[in-house]
C-alpha cells in the first residue's frame, strides 16, 4: 500500500514544547475565528438596501483594499468528510448558468459601490473551483478585472482538487496570473481515502507538486486532515513524512469536525472507524513535532509555513491578518463575496448569501443582492473582535496601544474577561503582566480557547456544540 511513500525518521517526543496533557484539556469545540461575531451570530432577513447602501459609501477619499472571494460549489463528487457547501454533480454544463448570474451579482455590487474599486486580493474556492474548465475560469476572471479592476499587484488564488487538474492545466492557472493555489491532500493511505471517498495517489499529486513548483507559483499549500476514519498513528505518520518530501510552503492541518446531523454526507462514515480522543492527540501530536522538525514555522491555529514564506515573515514582523480565507498577510480591508453562501464584510457589516442555487437564481433574476442573513457590528463587537485578533494574529494585546486605538481604557474595560484568564496563566498559556497579555508558545497551539475569554457572544451561554474541535 506504501510502496510509493516516505518513511519517516523517528521525531524525538515534544516534552516541553507540547505536553500531550495540554492538547487532551483543550480538544473540545470552539469557534475558528475568522470573523467577528461568527456566522452562527448572523441574524436572517437582512436588508438589502442597508448593504447597498453601506456598499456606495466611499470609507474617505482613499478606499480601503477591496478582496473578492468566489464561491464555485460544483463537485464531481461528494467526500465523506465534507462539510461545505457543495453540489455534486458530473454536468459541467450546469456551470454556465452560475457563472452567468455571479456576473450578474458582481455588476449589481459594483453599481452600488458608485466608483471604482481596485481588487488587490482575489480567491476562488469551493466546491472545487477547477470543476471549471479553462475558458471559463479565464472568462470569470476577465469579467472581474472588467467589472472592479485589478491592482497591479494583486494577489490571486485557487483551491485545487489534485484529482481535476493537470500538469497543463496548472500552466493555464499560472498564465491566468494565479500566484497562490491550495491542494487539497486530506490523506495518502489508501484506506483511509476510500472510507473518506476520495482516492487520489502519491505518485500523482508529487508529479503536480513539481511541476508547480517548476512554474515558480509564489505559494503552494497542502491541506492535511487528521481524526479521518481509519487513520493511526503508523499510516498518518507516513502521510505527514510524504508531505514534508513534497515540501509544500505552507501546511494547513485540520482536524476532522464529525457533525453528521448537521452535513449528510458524514452520515456515511462509521463513527466507530474515527480515532478516538487519545489518538486524535496522538495524531496532532506527532504531526506537529514532524513539521517543526522539519523546519516549518507554526503560525497559529492550523497553519504552518517555511521560513522563507511570506506567511512566515509576516508571523515574525507582526503583519499577520485574519479573515474567511484563514491567515493572510494583506492589510484588512473589505471582502466582497460572490456566490451561493458567500459571506462580505464591508466596515461594520457582515452579510451572507443563500445557500441554494434555486433563491440564488431567483434573486438574481429580480436583479437583487442574493442576500439572506447578516449583521451590523456594535461598537463593543467591533473591540472584542479587535482583541481576538491581535491575539489571533500577533500573539499580544499591548494594553495602552490598544487603548489608544479604541479610546478606551483597556484593564477596565475587559474587567470581567482578564481575571478568567486565571486558569490559563497559571498552565503557562498566556502571560499576563501591568501593560500586557502575551500568549506563549505553548499557548499559540490552543490560541482559539484563549480568543473564546474575550467572546461576548459565547459567554452568556457557552454554546458550542456545533463548532468544530478546537485543538490544532
Amino acid at each position: 500500500m506504501y510502496a510509493d511513500l516516505i518513511t519517516p525518521r523517528e521525531s524525538p517526543p515534544l516534552g516541553q514544547r507540547l505536553p500531550r496533557a495540554l492538547l487532551a484539556r483543550f480538544d473540545r469545540p470552539g469557534p475558528r475565528y475568522t470573523s467577528y461575531p461568527t456566522a452562527d451570530r448572523f441574524t436572517e432577513g437582512f436588508d438589502e438596501g442597508l448593504v447597498t447602501a453601506t456598499w456606495a459609501v466611499s470609507p474617505g477619499d482613499r478606499p480601503l483594499p477591496l478582496s473578492i472571494y468566489v464561491h464555485i460549489p460544483f463537485c464531481e463528487s461528494v467526500c465523506h468528510y465534507c462539510a461545505c457547501n457543495r453540489i455534486v454533480t458530473r454536468h459541467h454544463d450546469r456551470a454556465a448558468r452560475y457563472l452567468a448570474a455571479l456576473a450578474v451579482e458582481a455588476g449589481h455590487i459594483r453599481a452600488a459601490m458608485g466608483r471604482a474599486r481596485q481588487v488587490s486580493q482575489l480567491h476562488l474556492g469551493g466546491g472545487t473551483p477547477t470543476f471549471l474548465d479553462d475558458e471559463e475560469l479565464r472568462a470569470l476572471v476577465a469579467h472581474l478585472h472588467t467589472t472592479f479592476g485589478f491592482s497591479d499587484e494583486i494577489e490571486m488564488s485557487i483551491e485545487i482538487d489534485p484529482r481535476t487538474v493537470s500538469v497543463e492545466r496548472l500552466a493555464v492557472l499560472r498564465a491566468m496570473g494565479f500566484g497562490r493555489i491550495s491542494f487539497g491532500l486530506q490523506d495518502f493511505d489508501l484506506a483511509v481515502q476510500a472510507a473518506a471517498h476520495r482516492i487520489q495517489p502519491f505518485a500523482a499529486v508529487q508529479t503536480l507538486m513539481h511541476a508547480a513548483r517548476a512554474l515558480r507559483f509564489d505559494s503552494i499549500n497542502a491541506d492535511l486532515i487528521y481524526g479521518l476514519p481509519l487513520q493511526t498513528r503508523a499510516s498518518f505518520a507516513r502521510t505527514v513524512a510524504s508531505t514534508i518530501a513534497l515540501r509544500p510552503d505552507r501546511i494547513a492541518l485540520y482536524a476532522y469536525a464529525h457533525l453528521p446531523t448537521r452535513f449528510k454526507p458524514q452520515r456515511r462514515i462509521s463513527a466507530q472507524d474515527l480515532p478516538d480522543v487519545v489518538a486524535r492527540v496522538d495524531l496532532l501530536e506527532q504531526a506537529i513535532s514532524a513539521f517543526i522538525d522539519a523546519g516549518y514555522e507554526y503560525i497559529g491555529m492550523d497553519h504552518f509555513a517555511l521560513p522563507t514564506d511570506v506567511l512566515a515573515r509576516a508571523r515574525r514582523e507582526g503583519r499577520l491578518q485574519r479573515d474567511y480565507q484563514g491567515y493572510g498577510t494583506r492589510p484588512p480591508g473589505d471582502l466582497l463575496a460572490l456566490g451561493i453562501s458567500a459571506i462580505s464584510h464591508l466596515g461594520s457589516i457582515f452579510h451572507q448569501n443563500v445557500k441554494d442555487l434555486d433563491p440564488y437564481y431567483e434573486a438574481i433574476e429580480r436583479h437583487a443582492l442574493p442576500v439572506d442573513r447578516g449583521i451590523v457590528l456594535s461598537e463593543d463587537d467591533t473591540v472584542h473582535g479587535a482583541a481576538i485578533m491581535a491575539l489571533m494574529c500577533q500573539g499580544v494585546l499591548d494594553f495602552d496601544a490598544f487603548g489608544r486605538t479604541h479610546a478606551i481604557d483597556t484593564c477596565r474595560y475587559f474587567a470581567r474577561e482578564l481575571p478568567s484568564l486565571a486558569p490559563m496563566v497559571d498552565a503557562q498559556l498566556v502571560e499576563l503582566g501591568d501593560t500586557a497579555l502575551r500568549v506563549t508558545r505553548n499557548g499559540w497551539f490552543v490560541v482559539r480557547a484563549i480568543a473564546m475569554t474575550f467572546d461576548r457572544h459565547l459567554q452568556p451561554a457557552r454554546d458550542v456544540h456545533h463548532y468544530a474541535r478546537m485543538v490544532r
